[in-house]
């Protein structure tokens, strides 16, 4: 020790960086022997690496950093060297007033140290040095090396220390004028996610995202739109998705006791969404409380219109439902609140108001907080027009007196006209304008149906305008039928209250229920693309990756990145959201880029299990067998997980597949031989998914096709297949096709004109021997005659194979080794004529004891030929 104390006080930088390079060995061994030198590394060798970390030298600087790194992950420092040595002198040189260079050296020290020291330690220590440099205003360098690393700070301290102490910073890094900084937080932004409270991801974190992607550097925006995805993963709720991730990362899904308190019955957050059942119950709305949700959201949009399932009988109340989906559609776009707005309350009959908790009037819309608007950009007020056009078209619905001449609706017609003509320019990139066309269409659509039922409304007003003390106007209005489109009927009834006198009629409820459902419209389309699982705003992003005018604006690869995060976002939203994707998914299915439709094929196996049987058969199974027929590049990511994706498909849908299977067999490159390979490895775990008889009908053949590859690997594990077939023959007592594979089997490799093939017959005897596969007597009866009959074969590496399956795996067999046994004396005598074989290789393997054989040498010597 003292010799390596004058070492590092040398002159010369090369003998200190040597001298650096030596210590983790020594420390290792010091560790080790730690009852005889308990002190030495303590006393004499932290020191010098402490004392190299302000070496005037870069090298030696950095390999002091190295080293003290290598340390602390081998647990080679004591707490008390970490507190009292190593710390302070970071700190020392991270202060305000140390050298540039050696600031931002000793940054990127302390966020790779607060990995590996305990949360305490950090928290105590290099926590308020790092808020600190956060702010270092005089050197981007070191805020850079801080937002990059600002993720593994975040998972160091905790979730309590981040929202705390570190969120603050975020926000400041977020809004740094260096371009840079910006698009290191947008990397790291998961990571920060992943420590931040639900709430606090939602209501602080989700914002601050939604203004990178809007950030003029283009470079920033990409990097946020690559972590979009990531970022959406962290609101994943296990009991609302049904499914949970094991250890080993497999998918699996949650017992129904687990997931029952995520919400409504069918499983669904929103209205009209659950999952794939399609049954005729009715929805009843029911109040929803805020912070209701696993994660404690505040109430969004889709929470107003939240429903229950009840199969009990029609709709209650179809007024408060009607106007509850018109509160709801009211936070899509706050100009739309004209047309869709509650009605006055003392111009309602009485029996139709809402109790004190119904959700049919929650006041104004601006009242009541919504997600989506807290974080859309402004829109142009056209609310003006809007006031307009009630103006001229209002008195006929809330008036006391009979509906104005036909031609003051044409005027309002033609007035909506001109209002979603100026919106159509502005609705291609916007999803709010878009929300808005759909509102004001569904207007013009209604007053379209009130012209044309014009005449029946006079024939039926007659004795009603007689009489002063009647109903009000409002009230006369009769239904509109039971056959218009719902997008008419949530509209007219927002606006007119039911006819108090006349009977709401279930079959009437009933039948337009049925009719909702087979007839979706464009209003409808767009409600259900609403979720309260992540807020709306990420979703519309993540949704437009896909537009071609993200690709110019922001990255070529944008789609591929969408394609590879789209099963974790398809997670964290569920499958009774799956509609939101759905749309998504088929466009990248179909780009142009074999990358992006590669990225899908690898994951589709996992989409499958996040979506279920149902859904999968009806959504995925389409791409999925247009991945079959894509290029090769497309075809492997189907092909490495073809198992996994047959399993959860139902018997018939399966069988489906047989033929299909070939198609694999062929590939565009015919060096392509890995592609066979993993077809032949497929294959082996597929058996299982069908019957032997359709096995032998199919599979046999392929397998067959495959033990004649070109290429030896392919064959050699074809030769694995083969024996599981048979296995798969004899398990099942379908003895008679094992015996018709087993004859098909010597006809073409124990007869075959080249030695490779008789070469396979005896390495496919020895591994069904081996594996046990089928009864020792079938293959002594079957086998093992045309196995013997191979001792005169002229080709070495064919007897070699022999004498390896005959020495070394069927004379250790139990049945063989019986003293009375007729077929024992045969196979001693074959191994005694290949003891003495004019081939080394044959004589050696054939005297080799099996406890003696070298594993390595057996391999090399089988695969020579």
């Amino acid at each position: 020790m003292a010799m390596a104390i004058r070492l590092s006080e040398d002159a010369e930088p090369t003998v200190r960086t040597e001298l650096m390079e030596q210590i983790p060995p020594i420390a290792i061994f010091l560790q080790e022997n730690r009852s005889n030198f308990p002190l030495v590394l303590s006393e004499y060798l932290i020191p010098v690496v402490v004392r190299y970390l302000t070496d005037p030298n870069d090298q030696v600087r950095k390999s002091s950093q190295e080293v003290l790194l290598i340390l602390l992950e081998q647990d080679l420092i004591f707490q008390h060297d970490i507190e009292n040595k190593v710390c302070p002198i970071l700190l020392a040189l991270s202060a305000p007033d140390s050298d540039d260079d050696c600031k931002a050296e000793a940054v990127s020290v302390i966020c790779r140290l607060a990995s590996l020291l305990s949360k305490s330690t950090v928290e105590r220590l290099l926590l308020p040095r790092f808020c600190e440099l956060c702010g270092d205003g005089k050197l981007f360098q070191v805020r850079k090396v801080c937002a990059t690393n600002f993720g593994d700070i975040c998972h160091a301290v905790g979730q309590e220390a981040t929202e705390k102490f570190l969120i603050p910073k975020f926000f400041e890094l977020c809004s740094d004028n260096v371009w840079g900084m910006r698009k290191a937080c947008a990397e790291c932004f998961m990571a920060v996610s992943y420590n931040t409270s639900p709430e606090g991801r939602r209501t602080k974190l989700s914002p601050l995202f939604i203004r990178l992607i809007s950030d003029p550097c283009r470079w920033v925006r990409q990097a946020a739109f690559q972590s979009l995805g990531p970022f959406i993963s962290t609101f994943a709720n296990p009991s609302r998705a049904g499914l949970c991730i094991r250890e080993d990362g497999s998918l699996s899904i949650r017992p129904p006791a687990q997931g029952a308190a995520s919400g409504s019955a069918c499983g669904s957050p929103t209205a009209g969404s659950c999952g794939s059942a399609s049954t005729a119950c009715s929805t009843k709305p029911v109040p929803m409380e805020p912070h209701a949700t696993m994660d404690g959201p505040p109430t969004e949009a889709s929470d107003v219109l939240r429903v229950r399932n009840s199969c009990d009988g029609p709709r209650e109340n179809p007024l408060e439902e009607s106007v509850l989906a018109g509160a709801g559609l009211a936070r899509l776009s706050p100009e739309a609140n004209a047309f869709l707005k509650c009605p006055d309350v003392n111009s309602l009959p009485l029996h139709s108001l809402p109790g004190s908790g119904s959700p049919a009037c929650l006041g104004r819309p601006e009242d009541v907080f919504s997600d989506f608007l807290y974080w859309r950009a402004p829109l142009p007020d056209i609310s003006g027009d809007l006031e307009l056009l009630l103006g001229e078209a209002g008195p006929q619905d809330v008036g006391g007196g009979r509906p104005g001449p036909v031609h003051s609706g044409r005027v309002a017609r033609s007035e909506i006209q001109k209002v979603l003509d100026s919106l159509q320019e502005h609705m291609m990139g916007d999803p709010d304008v878009q929300a808005q066309v759909q509102v004001l269409s569904a207007a013009l659509s209604a007053a379209q149906l009130d012209s044309v039922d014009e005449p029946e409304r006079k024939a039926t007003e007659g004795p009603n305008e007689a009489s002063g003390s009647g109903p009000s106007a409002a009230d006369r209005q009769p239904a509109p039928p039971a056959s218009a489109p719902h997008r008419e009927r949530s509209t007219a009834s927002v606006s007119r209250s039911t006819n108090p006198g006349e009977p709401c009629s279930g079959t009437r409820d009933l039948a337009e229920t049925e009719e909702q459902r087979r007839d979706p419209t464009p209003l409808e389309e767009n409600r259900s693309k609403l979720q309260d699982v992540i807020p709306q705003p990420l979703l519309d992003e993540y949704v437009s990756m896909t537009d071609p005018a993200r690709a110019q604006s922001v990255d070529t690869d944008i789609a591929k990145h969408c394609a590879y995060s789209l099963p974790g976002v398809a997670l964290t939203l569920g499958r009774q959201n799956w509609h939101c994707l759905k749309d998504t998914y088929e466009t990248l299915a179909s780009d142009v880029q074999w990358k992006v439709r590669r990225t899908l094929a690898f994951s589709i196996h996992e989409l499958a299990v996040i979506l279920g049987d149902q859904l999968t058969a009806a959504d995925l199974v389409p791409i999925f067998n247009g991945f079959l027929k894509d290029l090769d590049e497309v075809r492997i990511g189907v092909l490495k997980h073809l198992y996994d994706f047959l399993k959860l498909l139902h018997e018939d849908k399966r069988r489906e597949y047989l033929y299909q299977l070939q198609e694999f067999v062929v590939t565009d490159n015919s060096r392509n031989w890995r592609f066979r390979y993993e077809l032949a490895e497929q294959l082996i775990l597929i058996l299982e998914l069908y019957h032997p008889s359709d096995v032998y009908d199919y599979l046999m053949h392929i397998a067959l096709k495959l033990c004649a590859d070109k290429v030896s690997e392919v064959r050699w594990i074809s030769f694995r297949l083969v024996v599981a077939i048979l296995q798969k023959f004899y398990s099942n007592s379908e003895s008679a096709l094992g015996l018709n594979f087993i004859n098909e089997l010597i006809v073409r490799f124990r007869h075959c004109s080249k030695w490779v093939g008789r070469q396979a017959f005896a390495f496919i005897c020895q591994a069904v021997v081996s594996e046990e596969c089928i009864p020792v007597d079938q293959f002594v009866e079957h086998l093992l005659p045309s196995l013997v009959s191979l001792a005169s074969d002229p080709v070495p590496n064919v007897r070699v194979l022999l004498a390896k399956a005959l020495r070394q795996t069927l004379l250790e067999k139990a049945y063989f080794r019986n003293a009375g046994h007729p077929h024992l004396e045969v196979v001693e005598e074959t191994v005694l004529a290949l003891q003495s074989d004019r081939d080394q290789d044959v004589s050696f393997f054939a005297t080799l004891e099996p406890k003696r054989r070298n594993l390595t040498a057996t391999t090399a010597l089988g695969k020579r030929g």
